[in-house]
C-alpha cells in the first residue's frame, strides 16, 4: 500500500503541521502496526482531523516492509521513525503482536517511562508479543507477561488481551454512556449511545480507580439495527472506553486512556470521532476547553475498507 505523504525519503510516515487551534504547539505521535482495522486508514484520517480544526501536529507511523518501503502490516518487526517520541505530547498507539527491534521499541519504552499521556486503541491491549528465543530487554511488555503482568496492555491501559467477547465479524457493539458518569467532559456532545463495526472485547481487569465512559453490549448482527444477542451474554456488558492512572516501570505516574473500538469503519461514527477528539484534548490538558460540540469533521475524503487480514501480496502495489 503506497504511504498517503511520504514526508522523508529515509523514514517513511505521515506528518501534517497544525493550524491554529486548541493543540498548537502540541505533538501527537500515532503508532500503527495490526493486520485487520485498517488503522493506517484511521489515524491519518485523524492527523488530518486533529491538525486542521485543533492545531495539533501529527504524525503517524507506519508497518513497513524494509524491501519495498511501502505500508505491510504483516511485518510485525519495523516501525520506522519511532524517534518522533521524543518530541510527542501523546502517542496514540494502535498495534498488534508486534516485537520490535530494541533500537526502535526503546522509543516507546522511553515515552512511557516520562509519564507521558498514552491514547490506546482496539489491540493496543495486547500490542507486543515476543517469541520465546527473543533476548529482547523487553520482553516483559509482552501481552503475556507473568514478570509485568499482563505487559504494556494491563500494566499501562488497564488489560491485556483475553478474548473476543462478541463473534469476530460477526457481531457488531452498541456502546453506551456509564451514567455514572455522563457529566465526564469527554463524553461532551457524544450521544448516549453509538455504533460500532468491531465487536466487543472482553475486558476484566480494571480496577476501582479507574473510570468507564461506555460500556459495549454485543449485537445479534452487523447492521446498526441488529437486536442485542439474547444468549448468555445479553445482560453482560464490557468496558469500552475508560480513563487509567498507570504506574510506568520507572516509577512515574501518567494518564491512558483506552477504547476498544477502532476498525477505520468505525470511525465513520460522528459520536465516536467526538469521544476520541475529547479525550485527546484531555490528556493533552484541554480537559477543561472542551466544547460543547467538538468539532470532529473529516478533513477531505474518508473511504474506510473492510475489516480483514490481507497477504502480502495485497500490500505491494
Amino acid at each position: 500500500m503506497l504511504l498517503p505523504t511520504a514526508s522523508s525519503a529515509e523514514v517513511p510516515l505521515f506528518c501534517v503541521a497544525g493550524k491554529a487551534g486548541i493543540g498548537s504547539g502540541q505533538h501527537i505521535v500515532f503508532v500503527t502496526g495490526e493486520e485487520y482495522y485498517r488503522s493506517e486508514e484511521g489515524m491519518v484520517m485523524f492527523a488530518k482531523l486533529l491538525a486542521q480544526h485543533h492545531g495539533y501536529k501529527c504524525t503517524v507511523l507506519f508497518a513497513i516492509d524494509p524491501s519495498t518501503g511501502q505500508i505491510n502490516p504483516n511485518r510485525n518487526d519495523n516501525i520506522p521513525g519511532l524517534v518522533e517520541l521524543q518530541t510527542a505530547d501523546l502517542m496514540v498507539i494502535f498495534a498488534r503482536f508486534r516485537e520490535l527491534p530494541d533500537q526502535q521499541m526503546k522509543h516507546i519504552v522511553e515515552y512511557v517511562n516520562a509519564g507521558k499521556p498514552v491514547l490506546g486503541i482496539r489491540n493496543a491491549t495486547h500490542a507486543f508479543r515476543y517469541s520465546p528465543a527473543s533476548t529482547s530487554i523487553y520482553k516483559d511488555w509482552d501481552f503475556r507477561s507473568t514478570k509485568w503482568p499482563g505487559g504494556f496492555g494491563q500494566q499501562i491501559l488497564g488489560d491485556t488481551w483475553i478474548a473476543h467477547f462478541g463473534k469476530f465479524q460477526q457481531e457488531a457493539t452498541l456502546a453506551s454512556v456509564n451514567p455514572d458518569n455522563r457529566t465526564h467532559p469527554v463524553l461532551r456532545g457524544v450521544a448516549d449511545s453509538l455504533f460500532c463495526h468491531t465487536d466487543v472485547n472482553s475486558v476484566e481487569r480494571l480496577t476501582a480507580d479507574d473510570t468507564v465512559l461506555m460500556y459495549g453490549q454485543v449485537l445479534s448482527g452487523l447492521a446498526p439495527d441488529a437486536p442485542p444477542v439474547t444468549d448468555h451474554r445479553q445482560d453482560k456488558q464490557m468496558p469500552f472506553a475508560w480513563f487509567k492512572n498507570y504506574i510506568a516501570p520507572s516509577g512515574k505516574q501518567g494518564r491512558s486512556f483506552t477504547t476498544t473500538a477502532g476498525a477505520s469503519l468505525d470511525w465513520q461514527s460522528e459520536d465516536l470521532r467526538r469521544l476520541m477528539v475529547n479525550a485527546i484534548f484531555s490528556l493533552t490538558g484541554h480537559e477543561d476547553e472542551i466544547p460543547e460540540k467538538t468539532n470532529v469533521e473529516i478533513v477531505g475524503e474518508y473511504h474506510p475498507t473492510s475489516t480483514g487480514a490481507h497477504p502480502d501480496s495485497a500490500w505491494a502495489r
